[in-house]
């Protein structure tokens, strides 16, 4: 994990002495909410419907276990004791208020953390896989890309003040797990032929109101010049994205209007222009590399006999080894997800005392690494197979041993109604609601992987466009409706899903994925998952069945 130095803190130190002023002055009445708002969204901090919301960045998913203990007691003695993990792998506490934001600021620094840029618009927190140094799959650590990144962006003079806001996503793996093509720049590692490493680079995603897939504008970027080329697209969009419209400020709008060639054009001849002076030095990237080193691992058998035994003697832990360890690249060791989804719970919240346990797990087994998710989960991406019974027989009675990862109740949610002044209709209740639904593990299973993702309001920071299922809340003369669409995907396999048909009532929506789900099991074809089938039936089968009360 990424230390930080003497420049790092001093740099924190600055940051909250000055937000701590800035507050001072709008209690004493010196600033206006309107001159302190731009001032308190450089700081994460948001006013919501009933208090304020501080959005703190937590760099590529990664924590300590020191990181994920300041979490915990900031949760028990500034808010109501708890937290939520977001999408883009940030933790946001709800009931803060203004007078105490500037000692938490201070508290967080002690423990390298902020909330510098996870909100204005400027480049934010930059999310990875959560996989990553862990699983066989990638061809180098992402963390090491983003953490260049975080550290080339933060503050940048020229791009601290977009046209809108700025997300960036690295993978290095064919399995997705951040949702690249949803960003405003999605980046792949490849390697070439020759072996060299180098990105596939994806601009223009994003979702809101008017969703787009980024489309590739280069297939292999040598990663010794990517930061000229982000310094590239940058300028592009700052010198053409439009600052007349917030709704058309995103570069998805300028890519789409301009077209890949002429966007991608543009790019290469202002690349051509910064020439090759200002990539990342080979000493410095070796720095940041070394903060990455691999793991100390000791050597098991590719069999654990404890592990095995565990599953045979326990139907219950058996389920959660099926469910939620996945593999590592080493022997003898596997990656143990956490899942914030218990039926009933709000997607993605954590109690203080949860973070807690995790971060004593993580420190007893799992090498003081913790991740979070894109899916708003936890990660312990180094567990001894010999370990893993053990550490779910510590998450059970934390309520943190649910086994549905990316099953029917590992839900994506934004927090909706309940919090956000933005939305038009809660979230929260209806995840809970179809989690009920499905409460059965044995039928959970049966019906495999299924991505469900819900939004109270057209920004989507729920992700419903690109969900095998996506709920869309929508108001119609106060009372609360939802869109539903279908066929959605933020994996590898990226695409925006189909409406379904008219919005329904509240009342019907849980119903509605119960009636979508026994479809799918009825038409499913050789093992296919929900999103398979979907593609290959189109909606009609879906549409029928969810609206046949109304003909």
């Amino acid at each position: 994990m990424y230390q930080y130095d003497a420049i790092d803190r001093d740099m924190l130190a600055d940051r909250t002495a000055e937000f701590r002023e800035q507050v001072g002055r709008r209690l004493a009445g010196e600033l206006t909410e309107d001159q302190f708002k731009p001032l308190r969204l450089r700081n994460g901090l948001y006013l919501q419907l009933h208090a304020y919301m501080l959005r703190i960045a937590i760099p590529y998913g990664s924590l300590n276990p020191t990181q994920l203990r300041k979490l915990a007691w900031i949760a028990r003695t500034y808010d109501k004791g708890y937290g939520h993990f977001t999408t883009r792998t940030n933790l946001q506490f709800h009931w803060i208020k203004l007078k105490d934001a500037p000692d938490i600021m201070d508290h967080l620094a002690e423990v390298d953390m902020h909330a510098i840029q996870t909100s204005g618009n400027c480049v934010r927190n930059v999310t990875a896989d959560p996989y990553a140094g862990a699983t066989a799959e990638e061809i180098d650590d992402p963390r090491v890309w983003a953490e260049s990144i975080r550290q080339w962006s933060t503050v940048h003079p020229e791009f601290n003040w977009l046209p809108r806001k700025f997300k960036i996503a690295i993978t290095a793996a064919p399995k997705d797990r951040t949702a690249a093509k949803t960003h405003d720049i999605g980046l792949v590692l490849r390697r070439a032929r020759d072996g060299s490493l180098g990105f596939e680079v994806m601009v223009g995603g994003g979702l809101g109101r008017l969703p787009h897939i980024a489309p590739t504008i280069r297939e292999f970027l040598p990663a010794n010049r990517l930061f000229s080329y982000l310094e590239a697209i940058l300028r592009v969009y700052n010198r053409y994205g439009r600052r007349d419209n917030i709704h058309k400020a995103r570069i998805k709008i300028l890519v789409a209007s301009m077209g890949r060639e002429e966007f991608a054009r543009q790019v290469e001849a202002e690349w051509e222009k910064i020439g090759a002076g200002v990539d990342l030095p080979d000493t410095e990237l070796a720095r940041i590399r070394g903060a990455f080193a691999p793991k100390a691992f000791d050597t098991f058998p590719n069999r654990s006999e404890a592990y095995e035994e565990a599953k045979a003697s326990n139907p219950a832990f058996a389920r959660f080894a099926r469910n939620n360890v996945k593999p590592h690249k080493i022997p003898g060791y596997g990656i143990v997800e956490i899942s914030l989804k218990a039926i009933g719970q709000t997607p993605g919240d954590a109690t203080a005392e949860q973070m807690e346990v995790v971060a004593d797990l993580a420190e007893r087994y799992g090498q003081n690494d913790i991740r979070v998710t894109h899916e708003q989960n936890l990660v312990l991406p180094h567990v001894r197979l010999d370990d893993v019974p053990a550490v779910w027989a510590a998450l059970a009675p934390a309520g943190l041993a649910t086994p549905n990862m990316n099953l029917v109740s590992d839900i994506i949610a934004c927090p909706g109604l309940d919090y956000c002044a933005l939305a038009n209709a809660r979230a929260i209740p209806v995840a809970q609601n179809i989690a009920r639904k499905f409460d059965d593990q044995d039928r959970a299973e049966r019906v495999g992987e299924l991505k469900i993702k819900i939004s109270g309001c057209i920004n989507a920071c729920g992700h419903h466009h690109v969900g095998h299922i996506g709920i869309l809340g929508v108001d119609k003369k106060g009372e609360e409706f939802y869109q539903l669409t279908l066929g959605g995907s933020g994996a590898e396999d990226a695409s925006v899903g189909q409406i379904l048909g008219p919005a329904l009532p509240y009342e019907r929506v849980a119903d509605a994925v119960d009636i979508l789900v026994d479809v799918y099991l009825r038409e499913r074809r050789d093992g296919e998952r929900f999103l398979d089938t979907f593609r290959r039936t189109g909606v009609a089968p879906f549409k029928e069945a969810v609206y046949a009360d109304a003909h």
